[in-house]
């Protein structure tokens, strides 16, 4: 599929395989290199229906998960002796912690450890973990490579030998296969994703420093402000970013104050988006990453999209008004 070759060159990867979603491009990929009575290291705070799929599916296949956090490369290395895979995001989805894909999967291949990363956030735009010694790349293309939020595919790119495993392996099984009117729709996206990648990137980090600067926040999760050495494999950055708001803000009130930002999950396209932690941790209950790992209840991500950065800072400045306690 030309789509699949087209990912596989951005990546600078030998081949790709597409999948019907994101998801079922991480149990395939991940299951083909795991069984049972193995295990695996997954980094915190990683994408929420990953958690699941590690937490509920897993124990019942007899597969391990130990979880660390993945910006201390000590905690790291002390989780992978008898390790089968190392499970990157970098950065995570909604704290967005860095890791250093360089030094980890050194210690991962000394080891024999199969290393993947979730690169959804970052594209082959602004990261190429395989120049970094990462085997498998992983993205929900449903997000910034197809960029329309009008597709819902997965894709993982990775050495010609890898993705030959992983279609002898699970790719026929388990049924994920990607449709040709999905491949069609995501060549449309990969033809503006770098146009469209720098605008996002510009535009979040106008609002971004403007939140820095705004007496009801008390922090901005966002790469651009990190010191770790994760940093040294960004060319760039994405649109999508946290922050925590103060106390005396009423979330609800600011959600639903919101013009430009609707409420949704899928990040990536062209429309701005809004999800407050708080919905997910009292919405959710059970298998929830968020709540795991500490994640803030005042914690709200922002996906900024193409619209004019003035007009999307406005509607933010009049819902924090809107929404004062």
């Amino acid at each position: 599929m030309e789509f699949e070759a087209r990912v596989a060159a951005l990546e600078g990867a030998e081949a790709a395989r597409g999948f019907s979603s994101g998801m079922a491009a991480i149990s395939a990929t991940v299951l083909a290199f795991v069984g049972a009575g193995e295990r695996i290291v997954a980094v915190r705070n990683c994408y929420g229906d990953a958690y699941r799929l590690f937490e509920r599916l897993f124990p019942r296949l007899q597969i391990k998960v130990d979880y660390v956090d993945g910006s201390d490369p000590d905690a790291v290395a002390a989780a992978l002796p008898g390790a089968k895979l190392l499970y990157l995001e970098s950065p995570t989805s909604m704290m967005f912690e860095l890791q250093d894909i360089a030094h980890l999967t050194r210690l991962a291949k000394e080891q024999g450890i199969v290393t993947t990363i979730d690169n959804s956030w970052a594209t082959p735009v602004f990261q190429k973990p395989i120049a970094h010694g990462v085997d498998l790349v992983l993205h929900s293309a449903s997000k910034y490579l197809g960029g329309h939020s009008d597709t819902v595919a997965g894709v993982v790119a990775g050495s010609a030998a890898h993705i030959r495993h992983i279609n002898e392996q699970t790719y026929s099984s388990l049924g994920g296969k990607l449709s040709p009117f999905e491949g069609w729709l995501l060549l449309r996206g990969l033809r503006t994703l770098p146009l469209r990648l720098p605008h996002h990137m510009k535009s979040g980090l106008i609002l971004a420093e403007r939140l820095k600067a705004h007496g009801k926040v008390e922090r901005v999760n966002h790469p651009a402000y990190s010191n770790h050495p994760g940093k040294k494999t960004l060319a760039g950055y994405a649109g999508l970013f946290s922050f925590e708001v103060t106390e005396d803000v009423d979330i609800p009130a600011f959600v639903d104050a919101l013009k430009f930002f609707r409420i949704g999950v899928s990040w990536g396209g062209h429309e701005s988006l809004v999800v407050p932690a708080k919905a997910s941790l009292e919405q959710t209950p059970g298998l929830n990453s968020m709540a795991r790992f500490g994640v803030s209840p005042r914690t709200i991500r922002f996906n900024v999209g193409l619209e004019s950065v003035e007009d999307l800072w406005a509607d933010i400045a009049q819902a924090f008004d809107k929404a004062r306690k």
